[in-house]
């Protein structure tokens, strides 16, 4: 582009979902009730563990950071959306654009590692439970929660410096419904290799290297319950871990599947529809999945909502 004029692009075009007017309606209901039903319910977790003092441990701890994280990650990404869907106003400032870029980006890394911590917990309560207490304290559960989130921020901060260095002076259609890394690079006009090169580096550290640790812990875990001599203890324990390997394995999964391929968002893609149905599905599963088969949760909701107390039962706890 040398010795030719250049106008840098300020605002972005996203294409999101060209349907219709009666089905952008649609959409924007569905999503809207989505978004609402997410809000609600991971609120709902964070109030009730903050509230009750039979969940103050870390596996609730760990579970309130999650639900507090998924719902900055809809938030991110939904009200634009919505916007789109019911207003039909599809542009975006360049720097609206990095700066949800970096959200999205800094919430799905500390996701990464958040996971891995809430899988050294379950490894420590099964693997070593007669000193669970003396590891998982409640000072070294706060520092995996602000581990968590300072790698991923930072991490991201860095991404995002190399992407919006580069030069974007041709289209500014971009075929997605948010601002997501792919989408963006395939705008620049310029040599973007280095921040590929940077975003490819970085990814691989935050998310390969939680995953080992995760799939590591499962293991120890795995070992812990072949073990023990009781089938009713090695079943318990399973219990207790088989929601996080599930949500642990749908994150992943949702990961390799829109990031691992090269060039995995063009125009005939069908990527960013599972990107929409990820980006609401699984805030909304997670906390069904984690909640829904945990009695003691139950119970505290229960006693927080005041149903005990109006059939006239006193909610049991379950350890």
């Amino acid at each position: 582009m040398r010795g030719e004029n250049v106008t840098n692009v300020r605002e972005f075009i996203l294409v999101g979902f060209p349907t219709a007017l009666w089905l952008q309606y649609v959409l924007f209901a569905f999503f809207l009730l989505a978004y609402l039903f997410v809000l609600a319910e991971n609120t709902t977790i964070v109030l009730v563990v903050w509230a009750s003092a039979a969940l103050h441990k870390p596996m609730y701890y760990f579970l309130a950071s999650l639900s507090f994280l998924e719902v900055c990650y809809v938030s991110d990404i939904l009200p634009k959306m919505l916007d789109s869907f019911l207003f039909q106003r599809r542009s975006i400032s360049f720097a609206g654009c990095m700066t949800q870029l970096y959200f999205f980006s800094s919430l799905v890394c500390s996701e990464c590692v958040l996971l891995a911590s809430m899988a050294y917990d379950r490894y420590v309560a099964i693997g070593q439970p007669l000193r669970y207490s003396a590891i998982m304290t409640p000072g070294l559960c706060v520092q995996l929660v602000t581990l968590s989130y300072a790698s991923g921020f930072t991490i991201s901060m860095i991404k995002v410096y190399f992407i919006s260095s580069a030069t974007f002076c041709g289209s500014n259609i971009m075929n997605h419904f948010f601002c997501d890394i792919s989408p963006i690079l395939k705008l620049a006009c310029t040599d973007f290799s280095t921040a590929e090169l940077v975003d490819f580096v970085l990814a691989f550290i935050i998310l390969v290297f939680p995953l080992i640790s995760t799939m590591l812990s499962y293991g120890h875990i795995c070992m812990a319950v072949l073990r023990m001599p009781s089938s009713s203890n090695r079943w318990k324990a399973f219990s207790t871990c088989a929601s996080h390997l599930t949500v642990v394995v749908i994150f992943y999964m949702a990961m390799i599947f829109m990031y691992v391929r090269p060039q995995a968002i063009d125009s005939r893609s069908s990527n960013k529809f599972i990107s929409a149905i990820y980006t609401v599905l699984t805030p909304i599963v997670n906390p069904l999945i984690y909640c829904l088969r945990n009695k003691e949760f139950k119970g505290s909701l229960k006693k927080s909502l005041g149903i005990d107390q109006a059939l006239g039962e006193e909610p049991t706890f379950h350890h």
